[in-house]
């Protein structure tokens, strides 16, 4: 029987490879993207800070007595008080201050409701002279002394019976021309000067007289003087300043002290917060019981003060604009100094540099500048090298490199690298630094410049 079994050979043939391109770039990428972000997160990121003008103010509040030549006028005879001027105003010889009756006035009668020009409403000047009164008084106000509110409350109602004053002088005119004021005995000014119509017991002190008790308000008071007073004769009723010569006694901390007596200054600039007025004071310094004062002296705006004591003031110290930069962006770099004879221009090229002599061959070195005063300049370490001969042009002297010194600076990183830039310090806050403008070596407005210096090389490149 035949034998149907077949034997059959089964040869399995190993399938080749496929290439898969897509996975190759996607795995080139993926790896791109991982690496991009490592060294994004890895690398220290610097903060870039735009230079712009500014301006440093260096100032001290302190308090200070008003010294002036004040003459207090008392009443010639007992009865009630009228006043012809407002207080502040200028009065000269024969002026007519005040008026003395034996009983109380009546008060200017109504205008007549058809009189529109008779309201008595205050103008848009005396609600801001009012409204600056009260804002001042409440920036200054304090628990421990509240005392100041009745001398407050006095100023103020001194202030407004001042506001009527012209209407007041027609009134007191027409009485005494109609003999309707019950026997008015009319007062004036015994010289020139103006009127204030308060006293507080200091009319007479001597800036040398002044002492660091008299600023303790505690016990301090002023007497207002107003309209229909009742006074006793001999009482003071007013008083005249009679000179625009002032001088305000500032008693100082013993730093401030120094700082001035250091400076030598003679003069200082005064803000006066009341008004935001700023005026040029003569300064003289001196010390008594372990007190340094300093005596300002003017000549000028008395009258805007002259009925108060006490004034508020801001020495100004130090008032100086530039470049202004923060103090964190500082550096030091040291360079070598060279004579400015040395320096020399590159044969057709602007490129500035120095002779060298290398090997006995003179040679060209094209090298930054980045600071010149009258004798040198200051070359950069990384060009020149100890030890390096300097050839003076058209000359056979020479000179050799050594001498090091340290400049202040900050690195510019407007083309997105790490470039020093020297400085030079006008003045300085706790913050920041007011530096020169216009200097060639320096800075200019709009720069940007790392706000941190820390970890920063020349050169380097500068990832924000």
């Amino acid at each position: 029987m035949a034998d149907n079994t077949s034997n059959t050979n089964v040869v399995l043939y190993k399938r080749k490879g496929h290439f898969n391109i897509g996975m190759v770039l996607f795995g080139i990428i993926f790896v791109y993207l991982v690496s991009t972000v490592f060294i994004y997160l890895t690398t220290p990121r610097t903060t870039a800070y735009e230079v712009r003008m500014g301006s440093i103010l260096n100032d001290t509040a302190y308090t200070g007595m008003a010294v002036r030549q004040e003459t207090v006028a008392a009443a010639e005879q007992s009865g009630y008080v009228n006043y012809y001027s407002a207080e502040k105003a200028k009065a000269k010889v024969g002026t007519k201050i005040y008026v003395v009756s034996s009983a109380a006035l009546e008060e200017n009668p109504e205008p007549s409701s058809s009189d529109e020009e008779g309201s008595k409403k205050l103008t848009s000047d005396q609600q801001n002279y009012f409204g600056m009164l009260v804002q001042s008084f409440s920036d200054n106000f304090s628990d421990e002394m509240f005392a100041d509110v009745y001398s407050f409350k006095d100023s103020i109602r001194s202030s407004i019976s001042s506001i009527s004053s012209a209407n007041k002088e027609t009134y007191l005119n027409q009485m005494l021309t109609n003999g309707t004021g019950g026997g008015l005995m009319v007062f004036t000014a015994p010289d020139d000067g103006i009127v204030v119509y308060n006293t507080d017991g200091y009319e007479g002190i001597a800036k040398e007289d002044v002492t660091a008790d008299m600023f303790n308000k505690a016990d301090y008071s002023v007497s207002e003087f107003y309209n229909n007073m009742q006074v006793s004769a001999g009482e003071p009723v007013y008083k005249l300043v009679t000179s625009e010569d002032w001088t305000l006694v500032v008693p100082l901390s013993e730093e401030t002290a120094q700082i001035l007596q250091e400076e030598n200054k003679k003069s200082i600039r005064v803000r006066f917060k009341k008004d935001n007025e700023i005026l040029i004071a003569g300064l003289s310094i001196v010390e008594k019981d372990g007190q340094h004062f300093a005596y300002l002296s003017f000549s000028s705006s008395m009258i805007r003060y002259a009925n108060e004591r006490f004034l508020d003031v801001e020495l100004i110290i130090e008032d100086q604009s530039g470049l202004k930069i923060p103090k964190s962006a500082l550096t030091k770099k040291s360079f070598y100094t060279v004579p400015l004879e040395y320096m020399t221009q590159g044969a057709g090229s602007n490129e500035k540099g120095v002779m060298r002599q290398k090997e006995g061959t003179p040679e060209f070195l094209a090298t930054t500048v980045y600071y010149s005063d009258e004798n040198n300049a200051y070359l950069d370490p990384e060009v020149l090298a100890e030890g390096d001969v300097l050839l003076k042009p058209e000359s056979n002297m020479t000179y050799i490199v050594g001498e090091r010194k340290d400049i202040e600076g900050v690195f510019n990183i407007n083309k997105g690298y790490a470039v020093f830039k020297q400085i030079k310090i006008l003045c300085e806050s706790d913050d920041y630094y007011i530096v020169e403008s216009g200097n060639d070596y320096g800075l200019a407005n709009y720069d940007r410049i790392a706000l941190d210096s820390k970890n920063i090389k020349e050169n380097d490149i500068i990832i924000q």
